[in-house]
């Protein structure tokens, strides 16, 4: 089955300039087709809702690491440090709000999961049924599978990543757990062990439930795990296209195409939801996380998640409080060969926050430490603040093997403890 590629061009054009607006035809999750004159005047809940949106107040952060933190016209939003999972900023970060298509992250990431346990191979083979299928249409997101017909499983992930296919996600679902019912008691399972508390998933696509919601601290935590978890797969969000059955559609990640430092992640948009946006860049040695929700249209999105980076990027800073060789202690083991050993960091330890803040750090070990003692063991924790405010911590390991001593000294040194020397 063949489609003409062109009425795709002007929104490409569009999102390459990141000069979407309201207006622009819309690649939402599902989309209604279109009504009579009469019909479109009259106006629905639907529109009501779309206008509320379009008239929401600049919403304050809550919380902020640093001053001067954006206000931003959406639902929900925050920014996320990526290494220590730390958020540097937040407005209404835990309520349970629709998400879109942000949804096919969780979806993209069971993928990514099944292709690196060998559960899936790039080359397997899904199949599309006629509950996938998008029956050719136009009013919603494919990735323009034919009936009956068969895709790779590398091909079906892009699909999902940069076309936002449903009929994609769908299928894939369907292959993995038989129906999309069943596929979202694994998505709710993986979220529950991500911690992902404010999220429910009902279907694959986003497609919208009354019940399928996801907040935007839960989605900073998929995203921060795609990233750190699917490594091989992760620069698939890159990608600024991808053609399948003859159709090359773009990914709709405006800033993509406008800053070199974003390389993922999605973007969703339904009427319920609005336009939302779920972003990763890495200047330097920082990367930083931007969730927007509902906000008034694609360029809004883009403009509030390029005004987040720029917060983010221009007020904070990496910092190492203390050199992963370096020995942070020397602690005191009880019926070892040694009476001490050295305690450090078990691997390199950077922390971000607000620049020109000094970084004080405090060490807490573990009670009546006694040998034997692997090196390498946990044996305490090192905790860093800045302006009195917990910013970090790290495990305390320790340096070298201490060997429990024998029998005699062990009794001397029973005896020795009791007296208190």
């Amino acid at each position: 089955m063949k489609f003409k590629t062109l009425p795709f061009l002007p929104v490409l054009l569009a999102i390459a300039t990141g000069t979407l607006v309201p207006n622009s035809v819309s690649f939402a999750a599902t989309q209604k087709p279109s009504k009579s004159v009469a019909a479109k005047k009259a106006k629905s809940p639907k529109k009501v809702a779309a206008a509320a949106v379009a008239s929401l107040p600049p919403l304050a952060a809550q919380t902020a690491l640093a001053d001067n933190a954006p206000a931003l016209p959406a639902k929900a939003w925050l920014i996320m440090d990526f290494d220590s999972g730390e958020v540097l900023a937040t407005a209404n970060p835990d309520e349970a709000l629709p998400p879109a298509s942000l949804t096919k992250m969780m979806t993209s990431y069971l993928v990514e999961q099944g292709l690196r346990s060998g559960k899936l191979k790039p080359t397997d083979l899904v199949s599309v049924s006629e509950n996938a299928w998008c029956r050719g249409s136009s009013t919603e997101s494919c990735m323009y599978l034919p009936l009956n017909s068969q895709a790779t499983v590398i091909d079906i992930l892009r699909g999902i990543i940069i076309q936002s296919g449903n009929d994609a996600s769908k299928a894939i679902a369907e292959h993995m757990a038989g129906t999309e019912e069943g596929f979202a008691k694994l998505m709710n399972a993986e979220a529950q062990r991500l911690g992902m508390t404010r999220s429910n998933f009902v279907n694959p696509t986003g497609l919208p439930d009354p019940q399928h919601k996801a907040s935007a601290r839960d989605l900073a935590i998929l995203a921060r795990a795609i990233i750190r978890d699917s490594v091989e797969y992760y620069p698939i969000y890159a990608e600024r296209d991808f053609k399948y059955n003859g159709i090359k559609q773009g990914n709709r990640n405006a800033l993509l195409y406008t800053d070199p430092s974003v390389d993922g992640l999605k973007t969703g948009h339904t009427d319920d939801a609005g336009y939302c946006l779920v972003t990763s860049s890495k200047r330097g040695d920082m990367r930083l996380i931007t969730v927007i929700l509902n906000t008034n249209s694609a360029q809004a999105r883009a403009d509030q998640t390029r005004a987040l980076l720029s917060w983010g990027f221009v007020n904070f800073e990496k910092v190492t409080p203390i050199q992963a060789n370096a020995v942070v202690s020397t602690i005191k083991v009880n019926f070892g060969k040694a009476d001490t050993v050295a305690a450090g960091l078990g691997a390199p330890w950077m922390l971000t926050v607000p620049k020109g803040q000094q970084v004080q750090t405090k060490v807490e070990v573990l009670p009546g430490l006694e040998a034997p003692v692997a090196k390498g063991t946990v044996i305490g924790k090192v905790l860093a603040t800045a302006n009195g405010k917990p910013v970090g911590e790290a495990p305390l390991v320790a340096q070298a093997d201490v060997e429990r001593s024998g029998f005699v000294v062990r009794m001397w040194q029973h005896v020795a403890k009791l007296f208190g020397k």
